[in-house]
C-alpha cells in the first residue's frame, strides 16, 4: 500500500511540474538560438519547369496557345522586349505569365514545316529571390521534325565597340542584298546585354546575318534612323560532339569542383557585327528656338550648301543678324543686332529653305514661323533694373572706401568664362569664351606676364578666333615649362554687339616642369601605308591626345603620369573624323580598335609601345573599365549569403544540398 501511495503521489506531483519543465526546455532552445542568424536559408534554386502543352521539342503541331507551368510562383519581365518568337511574328503574340504559369498565344498564323522557337531570355525568375530561369528557349515544329542548327556572335557598336543590348539579329538563306531591305528576317533572335545573341531553331543550310533596331516592327531595314549592321560572309550551319568545363561555384569567390560536360558545339559561333547608324541625309526643317531674347536657333536634320533665307513678317530683317553656323550647317543660330528688336517678344517670319521630297531630291520650301522669346520682356527689364540697383549699392560701397567709380560698370555687363586652369601643358593655349557675338577687342587692356625670378615680366602673345567653335578666343604665348603666368584684362577690354563690356580679370597658371611630364612613342603595325588616327585616353574613356600618321608611327609629348588606354580608327577617305557606314552602297563604318590593357605612365618615361590591333579578336579589345554600359550580374548573391550563414553555424554549405 506504502508503494501504491508513493507512486500515485509521484505521479500526481509530475503531473504538477511538467508544465515548468516544458516552459525551461523552451528557454534553453531560445537560449541556443540567440547565436544563430533569424530566418532560414535563402532560396538560390531559380524556378523550374514542369510541364509544357504542347510539349517541348513537339512535331507536327497545330496549336497557337502554349502553356508553360513551373513548380513555383514566377515572375515575367518586360515580355514585349526579351521574349522573341521565331520565325519572327509580324503581328505581336500575346504572352502572359501569372502565378506557376505563363501563356503564349500566336496571332500570325502557323507556316507549314517550320520549327518554331520561343526564346525567353532572361525574363523569367522566382516571385521571392528573383532567381533568374536564365535563357530559356521553347521549341516545337508544325512539321516532322525539329530543326537544331544554331547561328551565335556578338553584336558591337562601331564607334565605341561597346556591346550593344536588345538589338534584332536575323538570318536570311536569300543571300542577294536586297533581301535586308524588302524581306522580313527569316529567323530573330535578340542580343543580351554583353551583346550575344543565339539563333536557334535553325535548318541547316547557308545564311546572311544582319542586325536591326526595327523602330517599325517589320522585320527589314527601311530607316535611316534604324540602327544596323551587316556582313556580306554567307555562312553554313554545322555541328560537332564537344566538351566543355563548367565551373561549380561553393560561394562567390571559391571553386567547388570544376565539370567537364560533353554537348553539341553549333557554327558558327562566333559572327561578329558592328552597329552603326547611317547619317540622315534627309534633309527638313526641326524646330526653331529662342530660350534667350538676343537670338534664335533653327534646327534642320542635315546641312545644306545653300543657307535658308528669312524675311521679317513684323520686323525689318534687312541686316538684322549675325550669323553663326554649326561645323556641318544643320544649326543655325541668328544673333539679333537691335536691342530694339530683341526686346520684340514675338517674331514672325517667312523661311524658305530646300528639304528632301520623297524621291530624295532637295525642293525649295517656304514656312512661316512664330518665333517667340522664351523670357519675356518685362521679367527681363525687372532683372536688369535689379541688377542696376545692386551694382549702384556695390558702386556706393567703394565709393565710401575710397575705391574708383566706374561708370561704364553701371550697366548690364558682358561675362567671359575664362577656361583657364591652375595649370596647362606647353601644347594648350587658354579659352575665352563669349556669351554673345563681340564687337571690338581692346588688346592694349589684355596683358600677359610672366614670372621671372620674383619679378612679373610683361611677354608677347597673340589672341585669335579658335577654328570651328563660335565666339570663342584663344590666347596663344609661348609657354615654358616649369614658367609661372599671369593673363589679365583691365575693365571693358572685350565689347558685345549690345554695347555691353567686360569687368576686370585676373588669372594666374602655371605649367608644369619638363620632369614632371613623359614622351610617348607608338608604333602601330598591320595597316600599310593606310591613314590612322590614333587616340590617347583618360581613364574616362575620353581622348586628351590624338595624331594622325600613315607609317603607323605616332609620338604624344608632355604626357602627364597615370593611367592611360589607347584608341583608333582607320581613316579611309582622310578627313580626320570617325564616319559610320552606308548600306545603299555596302560601306562598313570605318574600323576602330582598343589597345586591350591599361596603360602606366610616369615621369620622363620615353620607351615606345608597338601594337598590332589585329591580333586581339575585336570583341575583346576594349578594358573593361571602359566599358560603359556594364552587364548585370546574373549570378545571384544568395550562394554568398548561405555560404556566410553556414560559416557563422560552423557547418559546411553546398549549393544545391538540402539542411
Amino acid at each position: 500500500m506504502r508503494d501504491r501511495k508513493f507512486h500515485f503521489n509521484s505521479l500526481r506531483e509530475a503531473k504538477f511540474l511538467l508544465p515548468l519543465y516544458l516552459f525551461a526546455l523552451l528557454l534553453l532552445q531560445g537560449c541556443a538560438r540567440m547565436g544563430q542568424p533569424d530566418g532560414g536559408w535563402y532560396d538560390e534554386t531559380p524556378p523550374r519547369v514542369v510541364a509544357e502543352s504542347p510539349a517541348d521539342q513537339s512535331t507536327d503541331v497545330n496549336s497557337k496557345k502554349i502553356s508553360i507551368y513551373f513548380d513555383e510562383y514566377i515572375k515575367l519581365d518586360n515580355p514585349s522586349e526579351k521574349v522573341v518568337v521565331s520565325p519572327p511574328q509580324l503581328e505581336a503574340p500575346e504572352i502572359k505569365g501569372g502565378g506557376k504559369k505563363i501563356t503564349v498565344k500566336l496571332a500570325d498564323s502557323l507556316k507549314a514545316n517550320t520549327t518554331y522557337t520561343i526564346d525567353f531570355s532572361d525574363a523569367i525568375s522566382d516571385n521571392n529571390e528573383g532567381n533568374p530561369l536564365g535563357n530559356y528557349t521553347y521549341t516545337f515544329s508544325t512539321g516532322d521534325h525539329i530543326d537544331t542548327m544554331e547561328v551565335a556572335g556578338r553584336v558591337l557598336d562601331a564607334e565605341t565597340l561597346e556591346p550593344v543590348k536588345g538589338i534584332l539579329v536575323g538570318l536570311y538563306d536569300n543571300l542577294s542584298d536586297s533581301a535586308f531591305t524588302h524581306l522580313p528576317m527569316l529567323r530573330v533572335s535578340r542580343t543580351d546585354e554583353n551583346g550575344h545573341f543565339s539563333v536557334k531553331g535553325v535548318r541547316n543550310g547557308n545564311y546572311r546575318v544582319f542586325a536591326l533596331q526595327d523602330a517599325d516592327n517589320n522585320y527589314m531595314f527601311n530607316a535611316k534612323s534604324e540602327k544596323i549592321a551587316f556582313d556580306r560572309t554567307v555562312f553554313s550551319t554545322s555541328c560537332k560532339p564537344d566538351i566543355r568545363q563548367d565551373t561549380i561555384w561553393r560561394d562567390s569567390l571559391h571553386i567547388q569542383d570544376i565539370r567537364r560536360v560533353p554537348y553539341t558545339h553549333f557554327y558558327p559561333d562566333n559572327v561578329l557585327l558592328r552597329a552603326f547608324t547611317e547619317p540622315l541625309t534627309d534633309r527638313y526643317f526641326q524646330k526653331a528656338d529662342r530660350s534667350q531674347a538676343d537670338h534664335f536657333t533653327l534646327f534642320f536634320t542635315y546641312g545644306d550648301s545653300e543657307l535658308p533665307k528669312i524675311k521679317g513678317l513684323n520686323f525689318n530683317s534687312d541686316n538684322a543678324f549675325i550669323f553663326e553656323p554649326s561645323v556641318n550647317t544643320d544649326t543655325l543660330t541668328y544673333w539679333l543686332r537691335d536691342t530694339a528688336l530683341v526686346n520684340q517678344d514675338t517674331l514672325r517670319l517667312q523661311l524658305q529653305y530646300r528639304s528632301t521630297d520623297s524621291t530624295g531630291t532637295l525642293v525649295p520650301t517656304t514656312d512661316t514661323l512664330e518665333i517667340i522669346s522664351k523670357q519675356p520682356y518685362e521679367k527681363r527689364l525687372k532683372a536688369r533694373q535689379d541688377a542696376y540697383e545692386k551694382r549702384a549699392k556695390q558702386q556706393a560701397k567703394n565709393a565710401k572706401k575710397g575705391r574708383p567709380v566706374e561708370k561704364h560698370m553701371m550697366g548690364e555687363m558682358l561675362k567671359p568664362e575664362y577656361r583657364i586652369g591652375s595649370s596647362i601643358d606647353p601644347d594648350q593655349n587658354p579659352l575665352i569664351v563669349m556669351p554673345s557675338p563681340i564687337d571690338s577687342i581692346d588688346t592694349t587692356k589684355i596683358h600677359l606676364f610672366t614670372k621671372v625670378d620674383t619679378t612679373w615680366t610683361p611677354i608677347p602673345f597673340q589672341i585669335g578666333e579658335s577654328p570651328g567653335q563660335a565666339r570663342t578666343y584663344e590666347i596663344i604665348g609661348e609657354w615654358r615649362p616649369g614658367q609661372q603666368y599671369s593673363l589679365e584684362t583691365d575693365s571693358a577690354a572685350f565689347t558685345d554687339i549690345y554695347g555691353k563690356v567686360s569687368a576686370a580679370n585676373k588669372q594666374g597658371f602655371r605649367v608644369p616642369k619638363e620632369e614632371e611630364y613623359n614622351l610617348f612613342p607608338v608604333t602601330v603595325t598591320g595597316f600599310n601605308g593606310r591613314q590612322i588616327v590614333v587616340r590617347l585616353l583618360n581613364t574616362s574613356g575620353k581622348a586628351v591626345k590624338e595624331q594622325a600618321t600613315t607609317n603607323g608611327q605616332v609620338v604624344f609629348h608632355w604626357v602627364k603620369p597615370g593611367t592611360y588606354y589607347l584608341s583608333m580608327y582607320v581613316d579611309d577617305n582622310r578627313n580626320f573624323r570617325w564616319d559610320t557606314g552606308d548600306y545603299a552602297t555596302l560601306r562598313q563604318p570605318e574600323a576602330v580598335y582598343y589597345y586591350n590593357k591599361e596603360i602606366e605612365r610616369k615621369a620622363k618615361w620615353d620607351d615606345n609601345l608597338t601594337w598590332n590591333p589585329l591580333v586581339v579578336p575585336l570583341d575583346r579589345q576594349k578594358p573593361s573599365k571602359l566599358i560603359k554600359d556594364k552587364a548585370t550580374a546574373q549570378k545571384r548573391k544568395t550562394v554568398g549569403r548561405n555560404a556566410e550563414r553556414a560559416a557563422r553555424l560552423g557547418i559546411q554549405y553546398i549549393p544545391g544540398q538540402t539542411y
